[in-house]
Formats: C-alpha cells, sequence, structure tokens
C-alpha cells in the first residue's frame, strides 16, 4: 500500500517502529563489521570498513566511523544491547561510548558502568547534543564524590598545561611603543585584571586604562624583591649626559631605549631606576648613589603623610604613587621628607614636563600650571 494511503496514526506508528528497526539492523551490522577483519584480508583491504565503502559506495569517512563505532560496542556491551533492543540510535551511541571513554583512567569499572546505564536511560528523553553535554557531568550524577575529585586533578592537569602554554613576546613597533602578547594561566590573568582595575578610570577607554594601569605597576616593583640578575640586584640604568640632564633637553637612553630628557629626570626621582651621568666624552661623571633616593622608611612615612597624590583633584591612592624631589637631585635637592611629595605616574610625568609649572596651594596640594 503507497505511504499516501495510510492514516496519520498508522504513519506515526510507522516510523516510530522504522526508527528501532533501523537503530536494531544498525547494531547488527557494526557487530558483524567489527568481526569481519577476514573479509578485509581476502580482498586485501586495509580493514573491513574501507572494503566496505568501496563495495557500498559510501564515503571512506562514514566507513571509519562505523568500524571505530564497531569496536566501541564491542567495549560497551550495555550501549550496544541497547541499540539491539531499538532503545539508543547510532549517533546517540556514539555520544554513550565517547563520554564514557572520556573518564579517568582511575574511575573504576562499576562507576563506569553505571554511568553507561545511566547515559542509556537519558537516551529515552535527550537528543545527541542534550545527551553530550549531561555526558560531561555523569560523574556528578553516579559518582559525586569521584567527580569532585576527578575535578580536582583535572583542574591540575589543565592549570600545569597553561603553565607550559606560558609565553611573552615583545615586538617593537618603530613608533615609541612596544607590543606585548602574552599567553598565561587563566589565575594569573585574573590576579592582573584585579591589580590593574583598582587604578580604573571612568574618563577612558577600559583598554587604555589597563594599559596605564600596567605601566604604573611596573613602574613600582620593587627591584629588592626580583631575584638578581648576572649576580647583582636586577637594576635598570638610565644614562644621560650631563649638558641634557641640566637643560632638560636633548634625549636619554633607558637601557637600550631612547627617552625623553623629562622622561628621564622624571625616573631618577625613583629608587628602582639608577641615573648615570655622562660627561662631554661619554666618561661616567656619576653613578646614581642609594642616598639619592628615598628609602623604604621615607617613603612610607610620605605615604602616611600625604595619603595620595597631592596634585589639586586627584584622588590616586599613595600606594600607586612616586616619590618626586620637588628640588631636582641635579640642581643639588636633598633627599627628605620636607623635600618630596608624592605624584601619580600622571603628575610625576607633568612635573617633568617643561610645558607646566607647580605651585604650591595652602592646603598642601599642588596646581600645575600649563606654561604661556
Amino acid at each position: 500500500m503507497p505511504a499516501d494511503y495510510l492514516r496519520t496514526r498508522d504513519k506515526e506508528e510507522a516510523l516510530l517502529t522504522l526508527a528501532r528497526a533501523e537503530a536494531e539492523l544498525t547494531e547488527l551490522r557494526l557487530r558483524v563489521l567489527a568481526a569481519a577483519s577476514d573479509v578485509a584480508e581476502e580482498h586485501a583491504a586495509r580493514d573491513a570498513g574501507t572494503w566496505l565503502a568501496h563495495a557500498t559506495h559510501v564515503t571512506g569517512q562514514a566507513a571509519r566511523a562505523d568500524l571505530h563505532l564497531a569496536a566501541d560496542l564491542e567495549a560497551h556491551p550495555l550501549t550496544a544491547a541497547a541499540m539491539r533492543v531499538g532503545d539508543v540510535n547510532t549517533a546517540q551511541a556514539r555520544v554513550i561510548v565517547r563520554s564514557v571513554d572520556k573518564l579517568s583512567d582511575e574511575v573504576d569499572d562499576l562507576t563506569r558502568a553505571r554511568a553507561e546505564k545511566h547515559l542509556i536511560e537519558l537516551a529515552a528523553t535527550h537528543d545527541p547534543k542534550d545527551l553530550q553535554v549531561l555526558g560531561t557531568k555523569i560523574l556528578e550524577v553516579v559518582a559525586p564524590d569521584v567527580a569532585e575529585a576527578e575535578l580536582g586533578k583535572a583542574l591540575e592537569r589543565e592549570e600545569q598545561a597553561a603553565r607550559d602554554k606560558c609565553s611573552l613576546k615583545m615586538q617593537r613597533r618603530g613608533d615609541g611603543t612596544t607590543k606585548i602578547t602574552a599567553l598565561v594561566p587563566d589565575s594569573i590573568a585574573e590576579r592582573l585584571t584585579t591589580y590593574l582595575d583598582a587604578e580604573d578610570s571612568p574618563r577612558v577607554t577600559r583598554s587604555r586604562s589597563r594599559g596605564e594601569a600596567f605601566c604604573r605597576l611596573l613602574e613600582v616593583l620593587d627591584p629588592n624583591r626580583l631575584p638578581d640578575h648576572g649576580g647583582d640586584a636586577t637594576t635598570v640604568f638610565v644614562t644621560i649626559p650631563l649638558e641634557t640632564l641640566v637643560n632638560e633637553l636633548g634625549s636619554a637612553m633607558l637601557g637600550s631605549t631612547v627617552i625623553s630628557a623629562p622622561e628621564a629626570r622624571r625616573l631618577a626621582c625613583a629608587a628602582k631606576i639608577i641615573p648615570v651621568v655622562l660627561g662631554a666624552e661619554s666618561e661616567v661623571l656619576d653613578l646614581g648613589r642609594a642616598q639619592r633616593f628615598y628609602l623604604a622608611a621615607q617613603r612610607k612615612a610620605m605615604r602616611l603623610r600625604d595619603r595620595r597624590c597631592r596634585a589639586e583633584g586627584c584622588s590616586i591612592p599613595a600606594a600607586w604613587c612616586e616619590a618626586h624631589h620637588l628640588k631636582p637631585w641635579s640642581e643639588g635637592g636633598k633627599t627628605d621628607l620636607s623635600d618630596g611629595v608624592l605624584l601619580c605616574s600622571h603628575h610625576h610625568h607633568r612635573a617633568h614636563d617643561t610645558r607646566y609649572s607647580m605651585t604650591k596651594l595652602a592646603s598642601g596640594d599642588w596646581r600645575f600650571h600649563r606654561r604661556t
């Protein structure tokens, strides 16, 4: 009888019955395929799946997938039995065996069997896509204690893999900037995000705010807490000719990088940067001495005194600020509390920018003026 003449209910029953029969027939075909290595040998084929692909004109990919599933079903008799009676279709069977096989080798056979049985039960009401999601959490259902332990082990493996992949690359762009590309563990990224967002400013974009905060973070690192470099404490030198230092015009060298004279003078205020002053013949006239810099105790006292950046209207906390010599050490300024003030990185830049002057207010804050 043509299908068009079937009643609606008959069509419904026929489709369901055929779907179950198809699953049953597929299981039988896969069971025979798993035992058909002699057929492949008879025809000198690589394997039974390759021979069947050629003989039935299906793609090699489909044949290989069937051969793999045939082998998997031999190792998963519960799923094979469910297919044999039409309770699980081919796509569901692939998901079930894959989910069970992904369990750690330390999961015992009894727990594996319980996981497989539960997924087979779920197949009655879930399609392969939903079943795959449920399969990733199956241990939490059938063995919560085991799942917790396995989660811990999986996280340890993931963290170790993240550490193994950790990298940082720097590329000079030739325009005064360097592009930094880093791949770090999530936990490190979370810490960095927290540190940078503590300095977040609503006045600028998030990416720019974080970029500026990253610069400040590096500038406040204490070299005394870093490992030795080449047998000596890790030190950054800024090299500047005496004439440039006095006149505030020209350029200096920070390591191998060319920087402006005002930037060199700003960096020389901080204990993290050692100034190297050169004479006319590039001989070293002076190598910055420790007493030029504010000691740790002095910086702590300054933080207690100033509390924040003392630029008028600025609220950057003291922990993020730098100690600035009101009278530059190059002009005979003294390293004592009365000659120092805390300024954030932005205002410390302005303090050494020849386009600005500073005036002290009655409140103790400093007002910046643009020179005319």
